[in-house]
C-alpha cells in the first residue's frame, strides 16, 4: 500500500545541522561523520524486510563502522509518528525519525518541535553542498521552511504522481500523451471502444481519490490554487466558477462510465490488481505503483506514466512529496543525527534508493529505475512543483472535511454541484470550530 495518498497525506523528511557540519564539510570524497556523540535513537517508518528498510539497514551498518557512532533504530512502521507524539512531553525522545513530509508536519514542523536546518544546507557531502544535493525546486517549498524561513527537513527520496499505463500494449502514449482535457477524454473514449475499462480506481481509499479533484485544481489555477481554497475561512472561494469545473470534470469521470466496474464497493488493492493484470488500461497513482504491483503484474507489462493534464494544454506542474528525516528539537544526540541523516545522500544510497528499493532518489544524479523514467522526466521538467493536497496539513481538514465529500463525488452519490455547495458550507463550520 502506498505510504502517502491512502493515508492522505504527503511526504517528508529533515536532518542535518551547523553545529555538526562545520566539522563534516572539510574536503574529501565522502562527509566526514567523526568527532562526535551518540548513540543514536532512532524511530523508523520502515519495517524489516522492506526494500526501503534494507537500504537504510546498510547505510547505518556503514556509518557506524566508520563513524563508531552507534546507531538504536526501531523498526517501527508508519506509525512511528503516532508514537511521537505523547513522547514529546517525555524524556523519551528519539534523536531522529523518518516519515512523509504530511506527518512530520503535523507532529513536529507546524508546532514548531522540529530542530532548524538551515546551515546545514552547506554541509559538504562527497564534495557537494547539501543545498546543491537537494534541488532549489523542492527546498524552497515555504510548506517545508519554519517561521524564520529555515527548512527543517531534508529530503533522502521523493515520490511524484501521474496517470500510469502499460507502455507494451500504449507505446504511443510514451511518445505522445494527451496534453489537455479533451485528449484526455478523447484517450478515454478510445479505450472503451475497445472493450477495456478505461479507469482503474480502488474507491474506498480517500486518498486516491482525491487525487483526481486536487491535481486538477492545481492545473487549472497553479500551485498553490487548492491550498488557497481550503483556506479560505469565509468559503467564498467555493463560489468560483472554475472550482465548480473541476468538479464538473472528476464527475464526467463517474458519468462517463470511464471507470472500472465495481470501483465504488472495491476494498483495496482489488482494482490496482485489475489494472496490473490487464482489466483496465489506466489508473492515477504514486510513484510507489511499480514496486507494489509487480508481484501481480501481467507478463511484459512495462511501467510507464504521464501527467493528468488539465483543462488547458498548458506545461504541467508536478506534485512532489519528500520521504526522510527529521531531528526533534528536543534531540540529546543532535549532532550525530544530523551527520547519520546527511550520510545517506551519499550516492551509493541514493542509487540504492533507485535499484533497489524502486523508489526516486532526491539527488538528481542518482540512478532511476526504468519504471520511473517518464516519472522523474516529468517532474524534473515542470515549472514547478507542489505537495499532496497542495501541502494542506490543517489538522482534520482533509480526513474529515474534504475527504468524506470528496468520495462522495467520485463515487457518484452527489454530483458536482451538490460537492461545491457542501463543501462551502462544511469548510465554513470548520475554520468556525477553529475559532
Amino acid at each position: 500500500m502506498g505510504i502517502v495518498s491512502r493515508l492522505i497525506r504527503p511526504l517528508a523528511l529533515a536532518t542535518v545541522s551547523a553545529l555538526a557540519l562545520a566539522g563534516c564539510g572539510a574536503g574529501g570524497s565522502g562527509t566526514s561523520v567523526g568527532d562526535s556523540t551518540g548513540p543514536i535513537t532512532y524511530w523508523s517508518m520502515w519495517k524489516e524486510g522492506e526494500p526501503q528498510q534494507k537500504v537504510i539497514a546498510g547505510a547505518i551498518s556503514d556509518f557506524e563502522a566508520e563513524s563508531g557512532i552507534q546507531v538504536k533504530v526501531q523498526w517501527q512502521g508508519r506509525s512511528n509518528t503516532d508514537k511521537l507524539v505523547p513522547a514529546l512531553n517525555t524524556n523519551n525522545v528519539p534523536d531522529i525519525v523518518d516519515q512523509t513530509f504530511a506527518k512530520l508536519a503535523t507532529v513536529l514542523g507546524d508546532p514548531g518541535q522540529a530542530k532548524s536546518l538551515g546551515d546545514a544546507y552547506g554541509a559538504d557531502v562527497e564534495g557537494s553542498k547539501v543545498s546543491a544535493l537537494v534541488p532549489a525546486k523542492y527546498s524552497s517549498l515555504v510548506n517545508i521552511q519554519n517561521k524564520d524561513g529555515q527548512p527543517w527537513l531534508i529530503p533522502y527520496s521523493l515520490i511524484t504522481d501521474g496517470i500510469w499505463f502499460n507502455a507494451a500494449k500504449h507505446p504511443d502514449l510514451v511518445s505522445a500523451p494527451p496534453k489537455d482535457w479533451a485528449g484526455f477524454l478523447a484517450l478515454l473514449d478510445k479505450i472503451k471502444a475497445s472493450g477495456v475499462a478505461p479507469i482503474a480506481a480502488d474507491g474506498d481509499i480517500a486518498g486516491y481519490n482525491s487525487m483526481w479533484f486536487t491535481t486538477l485544481m492545481n492545473r487549472t489555477g497553479g500551485a498553490g490554487s487548492f491550498r488557497k481554497l481550503v483556506s479560505d475561512r469565509t468559503g467564498a472561494s467555493w463560489d468560483d466558477a472554475a472550482v465548480l469545473r473541476v468538479a464538473q470534470d472528476v464527475e464526467q469521470l463517474v458519468r462517463g462510465g470511464y471507470l472500472i466496474k465495481g470501483y465504488d464497493a472495491s476494498k483495496f488493492p482489488a482494482q490496482q490488481q485489475a489494472w496490473g493484470s490487464g482489466k483496465a488500461d489506466l489508473i492515477i497513482n504514486g510513484s510507489w505503483i511499480p514496486a507494489e504491483t509487480k508481484s501481480y503484474a501481467a507478463e511484459g507489462f512495462q511501467y510507464s506514466s504521464f501527467p493528468l493534464p488539465g483543462e488547458s494544454a498548458k506545461a504541467p506542474l508536478a506534485r512532489t512529496d519528500f520521504t526522510g528525516f527529521a531531528v526533534p528539537a528536543k534531540a540529546k544526540n543532535a549532532q550525530a543525527a544530523e551527520k547519520l541523516a546527511t550520510f545517506l545522500l551519499r550516492k551509493k544510497y541514493q542509487d540504492a534508493f533507485g535499484t533497489q528499493a524502486t523508489v526516486l532518489p532526491v539527488r538528481s544524479d542518482a540512478a532511476v529505475p526504468d519504471a520511473l523514467k517518464k516519472a522523474k522526466e516529468s517532474l524534473d521538467s515542470a515549472p514547478s512543483v507542489y505537495l499532496q493536497n497542495d501541502g494542506v496539513t490543517y489538522p482534520g481538514y482533509i480526513e474529515k472535511v474534504f475527504g468524506p465529500l470528496d468520495d462522495q463525488l467520485f463515487l457518484g452519490k452527489i454530483s458536482s454541484q451538490e460537492f461545491v455547495s457542501q463543501m462551502k458550507t462544511a469548510q465554513i463550520q470548520y475554520w468556525k470550530d477553529k475559532g
